[in-house]
C-alpha cells in the first residue's frame, strides 16, 4: 500500500502539487508549514540594472504594481513556475534555470550580465554581490500554527521538502521516535540537511523541476 505524501509548501502552490500526486492516484497531505505575503518596497531605477533574477514565482505573485516599473528588464528564472508567473505579468524571460540561485547567477553571468537586481524573499539564499547589483525583499514567508492533530499525519508519510526553512519545521513537528518511519523527499540537500538525521529515507531531487521532486515522492510512497 502507498504512503500518503505530505505537501509542505504554501499555497497556491500547495494545492498544485497535492492536485498533482491526487491525478497520479496517490494521498496528499496539504499541511502548508508558511504562509506568503507582501511587504513594502521601493523599485529602484531599472537603468541601473542590465537584468532582473527572480528565485521564486511568488516575488511576482506579491511584488504587486512596483514591479511595472521593471518591465524592460529582461528575466533570469529559477523554474518554470517563476518563468510563467513572470511572463504572465508581462517580462520578458531569456533564461529559465532548472538548478539553484547560485547556478542562475552563473548562467546571467556567463550570458553576459553585469548588474543584476534580484527580487526575493525575506529569507533567500541569494543575497547582493558579484553580478548581483541589489537585492530587494519583496514578500515574507511566515510560520502557520501547526495543531498536534495535523502533524501526527505526517508520521509514516512521506513528506515534500522544498525549503531550509520547511526542513527545519518538519524536524520541529516530527518527534525523533516517529522519523524512523517517515521519508524525506528534497529539493536540495541544504534543505535535506535542515531535516536533520533519523529518517526513514531522504532522497535529494537531482533537479528543481516541480514534476522532479514529485516522481521522486511517488517513488519513495511505493
Amino acid at each position: 500500500m502507498s504512503r500518503a505524501i505530505a505537501v509542505l509548501r504554501p499555497e497556491p502552490g500547495n494545492r498544485v502539487t497535492a492536485a498533482a500526486i491526487e491525478a497520479a492516484g496517490r494521498t496528499a497531505i496539504r499541511l502548508p508549514l508558511f504562509a506568503a505575503g507582501p511587504i513594502d518596497w521601493t523599485a529602484p531605477d531599472n537603468s541601473q540594472f542590465d537584468a532582473l533574477l527572480l528565485t521564486s514565482a511568488n516575488a511576482v505573485r506579491h511584488g504587486g504594481a512596483q514591479l511595472s516599473a521593471l518591465l524592460g528588464l529582461p528575466v533570469h528564472a529559477v523554474g518554470k513556475v517563476t518563468a510563467e508567473a513572470a511572463r504572465r505579468f508581462g517580462f520578458d524571460v531569456v533564461h529559465v534555470g532548472e538548478g539553484g540561485a547560485a547556478e542562475l547567477v552563473a548562467a546571467a553571468e556567463a550570458m553576459g550580465v553585469t548588474r543584476a537586481l534580484l527580487l526575493g524573499g525575506r529569507e533567500r539564499m541569494l543575497d547582493a554581490g558579484g553580478v548581483v547589483a541589489q537585492a530587494i525583499t519583496v514578500y515574507a514567508s511566515e510560520a502557520l500554527a501547526i495543531v498536534p492533530d495535523q502533524a501526527v499525519r505526517l508520521r509514516g508519510a512521506v513528506a515534500l521538502v522544498q525549503s531550509a526553512r520547511a526542513g527545519a519545521r518538519l524536524a520541529e513537528l516530527v518527534a525523533p521516535d516517529h522519523r524512523a518511519i517517515t521519508s524525506i523527499a528534497a529539493i536540495s540537500a541544504r534543505a535535506a540537511e535542515a531535516a536533520g538525521a533519523g529518517w526513514r529515507q531522504v532522497e535529494i531531487a537531482p533537479d528543481t523541476h516541480p514534476d522532479t521532486l514529485i516522481a521522486l515522492a511517488l517513488q519513495l510512497a511505493d
